[in-house]
């Protein structure tokens, strides 16, 4: 699948359920009690919603519309029109789980999928129809899935989002090459503006019924009537303006797919396509001078269900091997294995984040220098373990020590803030060992504002031969009022070992100033 489609015509396929609640119940919903779920030979069904009190109708089925009811109507008129009527109550938190579901099972399709509310998906499938044998044959199996599903479907496939949905959704739907678009969408009616009743209303006054008999007149009376807004809203519609969507993922600079004429579901076989696309997947990489630090692999099912595995790696990489290897650590630690189910009729290798990879000189030996190594170390304990249970140290904006670094994934993205440049000379200015909360000692000082001369710690003193210091270190006040300041001294005692001591408080400013041991000098 091409991840950089800009240099060919865009494409945009809108696919509209007229009628997702009625599927939803008649076959999603087993749990509801058997009279509340429609039956396709029964009478007309409509979803009731309270609005202002009244009850009236959320949506209609498409035998409840041939009776002439629409949503909207108040309950008591539609059964005066259709004294046999079933009714259901609605639920929309369940159509948008289910529309939520069918969205990540159509992201097959292409990556560059958005919801289209209310009921709809729109899908950018510029440089996808290849992998379906055309674009006739695209929305054929777009509708024939959603078939599968339960769904009414009617799709539109357009040059721009706007006047796709518009065709999709007022119109007849179907494929429109690039110019029959804007024709078809002159035939559409005002509606496909959709605008507020009024707006609408006072279009059809004034005799306005079609999307062309706006568009033959000038922009200016039009904006001036019904606001400035108003020619903008009608070139998008006609096609003339393309307001790009907003997939519900970011998308990957590098996406690479395999569809199956025949479902796999075999071990060896999933290995061996995930291990073909990891090989196209480095090659791409390798044109652009990239290396992956996340690689997505996808699994679509045949029954509409998606799983997604996601392996990180410490640095950029364009090992298939390597990586390969992450996969099958990663899928064998799985708390849910993969389940291929009736089969596998898609998958996809994706590389959500990338960094710049220049080319390294191996040896004449061809060994491993030591930090890839260890890289490849830490890749594969991530995998096995989980991104959480494999941390490293990152600097932190505070000058607060215990505060100075925080613990995050291996894997993760490298912040903004560096460590110093120390010189490796000088001696240390913090110890490698540091307690979390520091702990309290009792001291004894020549004066109150000096370093200890002895200091008591777990039951053992200590005499302090050298003392360097004092650091002080001012509390966060932004963070939490009425914070000590702090006197940090660094000690060794008769046996060589080295403290890092604080006196938390000032002399004259709090009633008795604390001493802390914070850290271990190596």
């Amino acid at each position: 699948m091409n991840s950089e489609p800009s240099a060919r015509p865009r494409r945009y396929l809108a696919v509209w359920f007229p009628w997702l609640p009625s599927d939803r119940l008649r076959r999603q919903a087993p749990d509801a009690p058997p009279e509340d779920i429609p039956s396709k030979d029964g009478p007309p069904v409509v979803l009731v919603e309270k609005v202002k009190g009244a009850l009236r109708l959320a949506a209609v089925d498409p035998a409840a519309a041939r009776a002439g009811l629409a949503p909207g109507l108040a309950l008591a008129d539609a059964r005066a029109r259709t004294p046999v009527l079933r009714t259901v109550a609605h639920r929309p938190d369940a159509d948008d789980a289910l529309l939520a579901r069918v969205l990540e099972d159509f992201g097959r399709f292409t990556p560059m999928i958005a919801l289209d509310p209310p009921h709809g998906l729109m899908l950018d499938v510029t440089g996808c129809a290849h992998l379906f044998g055309d674009e006739a044959s695209l929305i054929q199996t777009v509708q024939t899935r959603a078939e599968r599903a339960g769904l009414q479907t009617r799709s539109a496939l357009a040059a721009t989002p706007q006047v796709a949905r518009a065709l999709a959704r007022f119109g007849p739907g179907g494929r429109f090459e690039p110019g029959q678009d804007r024709s078809a969408a002159r035939a559409l009616p005002v509606a496909a503006l959709e605008l507020v009743d009024k707006e609408e209303q006072a279009l059809r006054r004034a005799g306005l019924k079609r999307l062309g008999d706006l568009d033959d007149r000038p922009r200016a009376p039009l904006a001036a009537r019904f606001g400035a807004d108003f020619p903008a809203r009608l070139a998008r519609v006609l096609g003339d303006e393309d307001m790009r969507i907003t997939p519900h993922r970011a998308l990957a600079p590098v996406v690479v797919d395999r569809v199956f004429f025949e479902p796999v579901s075999a071990p060896e076989d999933v290995e061996r396509v995930l291990s073909d696309l990891l090989v196209e997947t480095m090659d791409r990489l390798d044109q652009t001078g990239l290396g992956g630090r996340a690689f997505e692999a996808g699994f679509y099912r045949v029954d509409g269900e998606a799983r997604r595995v996601v392996v990180r790696t410490g640095r950029p990489t364009r090992d298939a091997n390597a990586t390969l290897r992450l996969f099958r650590e990663r899928m064998a630690a799985l708390a849910h294995p993969l389940d291929p189910g009736f089969g596998f009729d898609q998958m996809r290798m994706s590389v959500p984040w990338t960094q710049v990879l220049a080319l390294t000189q191996q040896g004449l030996e061809r060994e491993t220098p030591g930090e890839e190594a260890f890289s490849r170390l830490i890749d594969r304990l991530t995998a096995r373990l989980g991104p959480e249970a494999v941390l490293r140290f990152e600097p932190f904006a505070s000058h607060i020590p215990e505060r100075a670094a925080r613990l995050v994934p291996a894997a993760a993205r490298h912040g903004d803030e560096a460590w110093p440049d120390l010189d490796p000379d000088d001696p240390p200015l913090r110890p490698l060992q540091m307690f979390d909360p520091p702990q309290p000692v009792e001291t004894l000082a020549e004066v109150p504002d000096g370093y200890p001369l002895k200091f008591r710690w777990r039951r053992v003193l200590h005499e302090v031969t050298r003392a360097e210091g004092p650091e002080r270190i001012s509390g966060e006040w932004w963070r939490a009022p009425n914070q000590r300041t702090r006197d940090y001294y660094r000690v060794e005692d008769q046996d060589g070992r080295r403290f890092w001591l604080f006196r938390q408080g000032l002399y004259g400013e709090t009633p008795e100033p604390r001493w802390f041991i914070h850290g271990l000098f190596a």
